[in-house]
């Protein structure tokens, strides 16, 4: 095993000048302003690089330690929350989140009744996503957002239909703060980013711009300019994909997956449940291979991770979008292999 590895990470090194290339064309194929990527290879980062700017009218060049927002990538930090909760605090994924949230209300007792946490960790509650309930009308206050779930009316039994909800994932966050008496924000600090040494990882816009390594996003408009996009202020929507990392301190986080749950020896998710979470929960769509990827097939969902044979090779991953920024986490358990992506192009 260590001669493969070895030899691994030897050919790795060999083909470093000859993936800048692969990806310099990349990105001038898509007119990308910037963008990092990390790859990870067993307890090792062994690739992890800057491309193009994070200021394209200052021409400030992207380093594999730029931060930017990962969006919906956040959203395994969460569920990985209540993974810890479970081996800490009794947590079970089959109970009822109103068990940890009396006064949370669904649109009927139907769904009040049957509702569980893995129903909402698993996208399957059969609720619509109302995007722009969150997004046109944002707050800081999670408590009042989630109350807006009561009049979100279902449009499918439960379990019956996979469907994307960042509602849900607003829930599991309100659910580990009930559990820690701490905000998620905090949750995450301390859980996480301490553990993981991802000290210039942060939580908010606020501190994003504070930040002095920090990309601005842009929109590629008519596949001919690129406009500079303000950055949106997630506010209390915050658990379904507020986190702003780097390529490098992402590698960290990765790192954990392939590993048992442990970085640097220490455990900072419970093994127990990394072996539970690579697993699928529900298929999305019918499950065969898009025609898109033709290449990938068995897409389901599990613990915020699509899941998918990929060349039949078993993946897991999460992309992300927020305005300005477009983010993909994946990694490969049988393989020992994980990459991170994070570009500063809009819905890239």
């Amino acid at each position: 095993a260590v001669f493969i590895s070895t030899t691994l990470f030897a050919q790795t090194n060999l083909n470093e000048k000859q993936l800048d290339k692969k990806l310099k064309i990349l990105q001038e194929t898509t007119q990308t302003v910037g963008f990092s990527v990390a790859i990870v290879q067993g307890r090792k980062v062994i690739y992890a690089k800057g491309f193009g700017y994070k200021d394209l009218e200052n021409k400030l060049k992207v380093d594999e330690n730029t931060l930017f927002a990962i969006g919906s990538s956040s959203k395994a930090f969460t569920t990985a929350l209540l993974g810890i909760l479970e081996d800490e605090k009794g947590l079970k994924f089959t109970d009822s989140p109103k068990k940890y949230i009396p006064e949370l209300e669904f649109y009927n007792n139907d769904l009040n009744n049957n509702i569980t946490i893995l129903d909402m960790v698993s996208h399957r509650t059969g609720l619509p996503r109302h995007d722009f309930s969150w997004y046109l009308f944002p707050t800081e206050n999670k408590d009042s957002l989630l109350a807006r779930v009561q009049y979100h009316k279902p449009f499918t039994g439960i379990r019956e239909q996979w469907y994307y909800n960042n509602f849900m994932y607003l829930a599991q966050g309100i659910i580990a703060e009930r559990l820690t008496g701490n905000s998620w924000e905090d949750n995450i600090r301390e859980r996480f980013f301490k553990p993981l040494q991802m000290s210039t990882s942060n939580l908010s816009i606020k501190e994003l711009e504070k930040s002095a390594n920090a990309s601005k996003g842009y929109t590629l408009e008519n596949f001919s300019t690129n406009k500079l996009t303000p950055y949106y202020n997630i506010a209390a929507i915050s658990p379904a994909g507020s986190i702003n990392s780097s390529a490098k301190e992402m590698a960290n986080w990765l790192m954990i997956w392939l590993n048992e749950g442990k970085f640097n020896g220490k455990q900072v998710i419970p093994q127990q449940y990394v072996e539970k979470a690579i697993n699928p929960l529900m298929l999305v769509g019918n499950g065969i291979a898009d025609k898109k990827f033709p290449a990938q097939h068995l897409n389901s969902y599990g613990y915020a991770w699509f899941t998918s044979s990929y060349k039949g090779h078993y993946r897991l991953e999460h992309g992300g979008n927020i305005d300005g920024f477009a983010a993909n986490v994946s990694f490969f358990p049988s393989d020992g292999i994980g990459i991170v992506v994070l570009t500063n192009q809009n819905g890239s």
